[in-house]
């Protein structure tokens, strides 16, 4: 198998272990080859170790004649935008977005902000291991300067997009939980000055995520939902460490998981742009598929991973994508996954039809989604999903092979694919009801493991 630095999104490692800053180092020096002396923006999210990784990266980039301008400290989507807002011809963050506290990562974009794609990742990879970096002479090591402001910048690039007067008319009250992550540095000022009275929780940075978990799952969000109902709040919203995905919890104190939220913007969206196309992977619910047919829409499955939304809707000049953890990609402001974007739009939804959240997110239909996983070792991944077709063709199922097998049932479907990060199979089921959808899990999960022990 072809060495590998790029999962399935950016690279990522335990700092100290399998991220050093040598390691960091020598990854900067392949990602400055490849933008040839290129002008590159570089910023982090809240860790413990990004400071000390950016540093490293810094010094790699600038090693191979890179002009570096540092963004410091800030959401990954505010440091996407300001690379295309101020046309560099690439930007890297340090950042492991939802991982637990001892990971992180680098994550390189193009010169529009979005991830560079599959085949890119490919070329920096040769780079790295056939040693081809670039370095410069002494007399021409790139500079290092200082870009402020970006995040100001950001919001006001958000409000544009938004009907900001009849937001403000409503003055909603919203309790934001940034989970100790950058997000607090840019969603509590757009509310405000969307005109909300806002509440914050866990919203000092903080890299070892003191207060929850950085991946706002329900699971992890009971004290927002308790707030959100004590405060007698509009909505409650939770960001991942780096800000690019947003859960919500409404007024109720239900939390909703992201596929209910982007289905709700997903129909505002083509009841005003009917005829339009959605793109989202082959992991989100059947809800996506409903919507869309429900409102003269059409969608388009891609692999799980937002580099490969975020390609597909460039590719084919979509407007709106998303994902069922959480992310929203809104083309017209960027198209890449954006927390606080996603906000704005959740709040315009709410002022512009006059309803509570809980009411317009009960309209939509309702699917129950269990998740587990199959232990897998790596290099037998590629024989199992080589069995399990043919056992499907076998039994004439109806499936997708974008990503792992996508099965399909009249009223129901299953999912399961190879992580790109761990030596494991993930299962993803759906149903209308909770034991249709553990029954899938239980069925496929036991089918999995006789094929693992079969090719093993």
């Amino acid at each position: 198998m072809r060495k590998r630095l790029f999962g399935t999104n950016g690279i990522r490692g335990v700092v100290n272990e399998t991220l050093t800053p040598q390691l960091a180092l020598r990854v900067a020096e392949a990602i400055g080859t490849f933008f040839n002396s290129g002008e590159i923006l570089l910023g982090y999210d809240g860790r413990t170790s990004s400071p000390a990784l950016a540093s490293a990266v810094a010094s790699g980039l600038a090693a191979t004649s890179c002009t570096v301008y540092l963004a410091g400290m800030a959401p990954t989507p505010a440091i996407q935008y300001a690379v295309k807002n101020h046309r560099f011809d690439g930007g890297v963050i340090i950042t492991a977005s939802h991982n637990p506290p001892e990971y992180n990562g680098i994550k390189v974009l193009g010169n529009d902000g979005v991830e560079i794609s599959r085949s890119q990742e490919i070329e920096i990879e040769e780079i790295f291991f056939e040693e081809k970096q670039k370095r410069a002479e002494w007399n021409k090591i790139g500079e290092i300067r200082k870009l402020p402001n970006i995040i100001e910048e950001y919001i006001e690039a958000i409000k544009k997009h938004v009907d900001v007067e009849k937001i403000r008319e409503k003055q909603f009250k919203v309790v934001v939980d940034p989970g100790n992550g950058v997000g607090g540095l840019a969603a509590p000022r757009l509310l405000r000055e969307l005109g909300c009275k806002v509440f914050t929780i866990n919203a000092n940075i903080d890299g070892t995520f003191p207060s929850r978990p950085s991946e706002p799952r329900p699971e992890n969000l009971g004290d927002l939902a308790a707030i959100v109902r004590a405060l007698n709040a509009d909505f409650g919203v939770a960001y991942d460490g780096d800000a690019d995905r947003a859960i919500f919890v409404d007024e109720t104190g239900v939390i909703h998981w992201g596929d209910r939220t982007f289905a709700l913007i997903e129909k505002e969206f083509l009841k005003q742009n009917p005829g339009e196309t959605i793109v989202t992977p082959v992991s989100s619910s059947t809800l996506i598929k409903d919507v869309a047919e429900a409102y003269n829409g059409k969608v388009v499955w891609t692999k799980v991973g937002s580099v490969d939304v975020s390609h597909k809707m460039k590719e084919i000049n979509a407007k709106l994508g998303g994902e069922e953890n959480g992310g929203v990609f809104y083309a017209p402001h960027q198209p890449v996954r954006d927390g606080a974007m996603t906000t704005a739009l959740i709040l315009e939804i709410l002022a512009k039809t006059g309803r509570k959240l809980s009411e317009l997110l009960n309209e939509l239909p309702k699917y129950f989604i269990e998740k587990d996983k199959v232990e897998c070792p790596e290099n037998l991944k590629e024989k199992v999903l080589e069995v399990l077709y043919e056992e499907l063709e076998r039994e004439n199922l109806k499936f997708d092979t974008i990503d792992g097998a996508k099965i399909w049932f009249s009223d129901c479907s299953i999912l399961v694919r190879p992580s790109g990060t761990e030596p494991i199979f993930r299962l993803y089921a759906e149903a209308k009801t909770r034991e249709k959808a553990l029954e899938l899990i239980k069925e496929y999960k036991e089918k999995l493991s006789q094929i693992i022990a079969k090719v093993t």
